[in-house]
């Protein structure tokens, strides 16, 4: 049955840090990278907090692609830490860090008998990147390494009840990764428009944030001192997660999720690789039997301001959008651009096919997947995509 979740409240605009002078808690922990550590991102939360006499205790070991180790120390922090205020601040993988560390705490802390009043701490989400929405979002990607994969989890005691979108604390980010993130928004926007669970709530976010992408991504891109484009992209990484939280994800993450977590690919830029080749399929384009998805498209391209006299012209002029803009980003346009090897990509190809017909994304996807449509999309994104 159709639904609609709000949640959490959305502090945003240059200087929202400043709303952290009315969280209230008395023991706070903050998970986050050591970069940002660095970058003095870190200190100017915590100076907030500790003039309001809030015990802290900081755990920067996130990483990019953060894995089971780390969310396993984690754990043992948070346990013996016992925070009432647990912060993220970071990109997406660190605040999915936080958000696994709590999952494991709250859903297995019958294992922990002596722990038993351990409660769900008000979780704070600050990113520093525009990308992943995880902010808002109830999802969480962990990474394994020893199957070479990555895991989704899915429960919505993961979800923040504050997010805080500072652009200013996006100013450090160079353009590589300016590029990547955006076109990891864009995928989401796209991916939840067209899925399956899709209704006219999503619809309202996912068409905002493409706009939102394409009006600014290349602007902030060639221009990374443009704060209007910047503090756009922030709202737009954040309106493309409530979408797809609301609705689904689908195939692009599903085939993103199985070369990302084998070749160590940052994980827009896997997305980038198959987002034309997926819009062309979902689409029925090479069939030339265009489906229901490609009015979906269509009305897309139509707000770009695209050709779209029918549902066949706006997908593809869609398609072409997204392999232009790639290109101005300077992303890569096949796997082997990517820097993997075609030796190597053949060899785990079998597995991989096995991960996205697996994967929590697929569902989603709004065409039905066959083995071999997994195998096609592969070739086809390792020739040129």
């Amino acid at each position: 049955m159709p639904g609609f979740l709000l949640k959490p409240r959305i502090q945003f605009g240059s200087g929202s840090l400043g709303y952290l002078k009315q969280v209230k808690g008395r023991r706070a922990c903050i998970v986050t990278e050591k970069i940002m550590v660095q970058l003095g991102h870190v200190d100017r939360v915590t100076r907030i907090l500790q003039n309001r006499g809030i015990e802290l205790e900081v755990f920067p070991e996130s990483r990019p692609d953060p894995g089971l180790d780390l969310v396993t120390r984690g754990l043992q922090h948070i346990i013996q830490y016992r925070p009432d205020l647990l912060i993220a601040i970071g990109g997406g993988s660190s605040i999915d860090a936080a958000k696994a560390i709590m999952y494991f705490c709250l859903k297995t802390k019958e294992q922990f008998v002596e722990h038993e009043s351990i409660r769900k701490p008000w979780f704070v989400a600050i990113p520093t990147t525009s990308g992943t929405g995880s902010e808002v979002t109830s999802y969480a990607v962990i990474t394994d390494p020893a199957a070479g994969r990555k895991m989704v989890l899915i429960d919505d005691v993961m979800l923040p009840d504050m997010a805080i979108l500072d652009p200013d604390l996006t100013r450090t980010v160079p353009p590589p990764v300016i590029a990547d993130t955006g076109i990891d928004v864009l995928t989401h926007a796209l991916e939840a428009y067209v899925s399956r669970p899709a209704n006219c709530f999503t619809d309202i976010y996912a068409e905002k944030a493409v706009l939102l992408v394409f009006q600014n991504l290349l602007r902030l891109y060639k221009s990374p001192s443009d704060d209007a484009a910047r503090e756009n992209m922030h709202i737009a990484s954040c309106m493309a997660g409530i979408a797809f939280n609301n609705a689904a994800l689908g195939l692009n993450h599903s085939l993103a999720h199985a070369l990302g977590g084998r070749f160590h690919l940052p994980h827009g830029r896997s997305n980038a690789l198959f987002l034309p080749l997926v819009i062309s399929f979902n689409a029925g384009l090479e069939e030339k039997l265009p489906t229901a998805t490609a009015s979906r498209y269509a009305a897309l391209a139509r707000l770009l301001g695209l050709p779209a006299a029918d549902p066949a012209q706006g997908a593809r002029a869609l398609a072409e959008a997204v392999r232009v803009l790639r290109q101005n980003l300077e992303l890569p346009d096949s796997i082997a651009a990517a820097g993997v090897d075609r030796a190597r990509l053949d060899e785990l190809l079998p597995g991989m096919v096995e991960d996205v017909l697996k994967d929590m994304c697929t569902p989603g996807n709004p065409r039905p997947v066959s083995r071999e449509d997994v195998v096609r999309l592969y070739e086809q994104a390792a020739r040129k995509a």
